[in-house]
């Protein structure tokens, strides 16, 4: 069960810098807490890029209460097949909403009840189109008003700002408009989207990490602030050296598939069982991969004995190597490239992700108990703190799993305005 501190998060965090200046301990021996234990965060958002930011900071300790409209919920609850046995609930919402509580209150009647959660939270986040929660009377400047020291995220497609700011916006579309999907694909084939949505993820990542810089500065000054995260800003963000290219070298991208533009070997290749990716990101683990194969005078050759050699000389190089790499097995490769300098990996079905001996070693995939459908599973936080906890307590919530116990236990009200509240339906 999750420690809940009566002392206020500033105030435990001022003690801790004070600790921490004085050379004294600040971690209690062999109690590690979660980095962000005593922080609420009212969470306004659907679909993936928002919830995902809030799993993080739910996995890190922060109390998060999941804002859902009533009888509905998040949209991405529907998008299924598949579903949750003995539930309505899809299969997708498990992904990024766990270690919430569902609280469901109608925004357009019940931002009373937002103000109250407002003043008891540190952090809101929310992920509507720009304009619309001033709408409801729950925009930045109200909730400032009425909660200074509050942190206030806004996720959107395009921003606040610009001629975009209004249009909705989606992962595949930012990602269509900030160059992803043209540089995805087969080198000769149409635009591909990614297979996850990792506009949205690295979009959720970002807010993550703005909104602990936003709270750091918050134990300085005492005063909240506004952050604008969108997806479109994050994909452009992320072309990293696809973008660097353009802008300097006026080189237009183009699709490479499995390749890298600018390594060589940096790709997939065909065995007899499947295909396994090599990377050779220096001559050094060039004249290794060659030293494998049984080809020491690949490394020789003039044609490819530099990185900028092999680029210029992409065509012969892979086509070599790739009549050797077909002659065995995945496994077959995998064995005989262990110890390897190169990094080299087979391209695995989720069959194989999951059975890999590695992955089951260190425990990233958990086994929790649903309230109505039995025992699910869930992939763990990837990271690993020496002195802090970082972990699923919990799995994605009913819809209103947790109305009342919030509204009763965080906020004081009692039975007679849950009912009217019931009445008006306010909430579920």
């Amino acid at each position: 069960m999750r420690f809940q501190s009566s002392v206020p998060a500033a105030t435990r965090w001022l003690r801790w810098r004070k600790n921490a200046q004085h050379g004294y301990s600040t971690q209690a021996a062999d109690t590690p807490q979660f980095p962000l234990e005593g922080i609420k965060i009212l969470d306004l958002t659907r679909i993936v890029a928002g919830p995902y930011c809030t799993m993080v900071l739910g996995d890190l300790g922060a109390q998060v209460y999941k804002i859902e409209r009533p009888f509905g919920g998040d949209e991405s609850r529907k998008w299924g097949p598949p579903f949750l046995p003995n539930s309505s609930d899809s299969v997708y919402f498990m992904a990024a909403n766990r270690n919430k509580k569902s609280v469901c209150v109608n925004l357009k009647t019940g931002r009373e009840v937002i103000y109250d959660l407002a003043r008891k939270c540190d952090v809101l986040v929310e992920n509507y189109v720009p304009g619309k929660l001033d709408e409801f009377g729950l925009g930045y400047d109200t909730l400032k008003s009425i909660a200074p020291s509050l942190v206030y995220c806004s996720i959107t497609g395009f921003g606040a700002v610009g001629p975009y700011r209004s249009k909705p916006g989606y992962d595949v579309i930012a990602g269509s408009m900030g160059g992803l999907l043209h540089i995805t694909g087969s080198e000769n084939g149409p635009p591909a989207k990614v297979g996850v949505a990792i506009t949205d993820i690295a979009t959720g990542l970002f807010a993550h990490g703005a909104i602990l810089a936003a709270l750091l500065q918050r134990y300085r000054t005492g005063r909240g602030q506004k952050i604008d995260v969108n997806l479109f800003s994050t994909q452009v963000a992320c072309l990293i050296n696809v973008a660097s290219n353009y802008l300097n070298a006026n080189r237009e991208a183009k699709r490479w598939g499995t390749a890298h533009e600018s390594i060589v070997p940096y790709e997939a290749f065909e065995t007899r069982t499947g295909y396994i990716t090599v990377g050779c990101g220096s001559d050094a683990q060039f004249v290794d991969l060659c030293r494998f194969l049984g080809v020491e005078e690949l490394a020789q050759d003039e044609r490819f004995v530099s990185n900028p050699a092999r680029v210029a000389h992409r065509k012969e190089l892979i086509e070599l190597l790739g009549k050797i790499i077909k002659r065995k097995t995945s496994a077959e490769w995998m064995d005989l490239f262990d110890g390897a300098s190169f990094p080299v990996g087979p391209i695995n079905g989720m069959r194989e992700v999951f059975a890999d001996p590695h992955l089951q070693a260190i425990g990233l995939v958990k086994t929790l108990q649903h309230p109505t459908a039995g025992e699910v599973k869930l992939v763990g936080p990837p990271v690993v703190y020496g002195e802090s906890r970082n972990e699923i307590l919990s799995v994605p919530p009913l819809l209103g799993q947790h109305t009342d116990e919030v509204l009763r236990g965080l906020l004081g009200y009692g039975d007679e305005q849950l009912k009217h509240l019931r009445e008006t339906k306010v909430i579920q």
